[in-house]
């Protein structure tokens, strides 16, 4: 076959790793997609489109007329709808797919865990009495915390929260990672949080407040993953290339 043309569903660091790695290869014909959710997003090395597709049955028909062939669900592991809309798509058009997942954070010896299976489950998880809380699972979801107004919340994401929660005890940080360990534990102590509430997204960009909550013996109430899907999953960049190698060998070997 010619050129092959992939689609990568994106809005992680892996995703535009993974475009930048076959930008450089130069023989394939790739589109990165992002949900748009993001204000300002970090450049990428390939055309970029932004927004949902409307479904997952319009997410088959975009691949259907733009003749692809290969869709690539790199988006965040938290990302449920737009995965879940993949595989479908993937499975109706006949298009082979694959899953870019980070691995999961595993807890290590210090670790003060609590597993839960949701935002709202972690809310509730605090209990009654007011707590210090760093709820670090960004915008989405971030006004399940008005279910329970007697803690501190400080709400750490990349765009504000729209509109600002109501809550009487709550403060914002707008900032994007990669954070130092030095930084979050200097941010935990400075408004003396005494809870965490994480999604268990994996890699490194993020992973410095898991290492500085086992450090200060802060509890984190980790959310869990949804159960994996049906699509190929590999769980960083070089594998995701050697499953595209697999499937186009003529066309992705370098130079061919």
């Amino acid at each position: 076959m010619g050129r092959p043309r992939i689609l990568i569903l994106g809005g992680t660091s892996e995703a535009r790793l993974l475009a930048e790695a076959l930008a450089a290869r130069g023989n394939g014909d790739v589109l990165l997609s992002l949900a748009g959710r993001t204000e300002k997003p970090a450049a990428q090395p390939v055309p970029v489109r932004s927004g949902g597709f409307g479904g997952a049955a319009a997410l088959a028909d975009f691949l259907k007329a733009g003749g692809y062939d290969l869709l690539i669900d790199a988006t965040h592991p938290f990302a449920e709808r737009i995965s879940a809309n993949a595989a479908f798509a993937a499975e109706t058009t006949g298009i082979a797919a694959i899953a870019l997942r980070r691995s999961e954070w595993q807890r290590l010896p210090g670790d003060r865990w609590r597993g839960v299976r949701s935002i709202p489950a972690a809310i509730a998880a605090l209990g009654p009495s007011p707590r210090r809380v760093l709820l670090a699972t960004g915008r989405q979801g971030a006004h399940h915390a008005e279910a329970a107004p007697q803690h501190f919340y400080l709400i750490r994401s990349v765009d504000p929260v729209e509109p600002p929660l109501a809550l009487v005890d709550v403060d914002y940080v707008i900032d994007r990672g990669p954070f130092p360990l030095e930084g979050e534990c200097a941010l935990l102590k400075q408004h003396r949080i005494n809870a965490i509430i994480a999604k268990n997204s994996g890699g490194a960009a993020t992973y410095a407040k898991i290492e500085a909550a086992r450090l200060l013996g802060i509890e984190v109430m980790m959310v869990a993953r949804a159960p994996a899907s049906t699509v190929k999953t590999v769980d960083t960049v070089e594998a995701a290339l050697a499953a595209i190698d697999h499937l186009f060998p003529p066309a992705m070997k370098r130079g061919v």
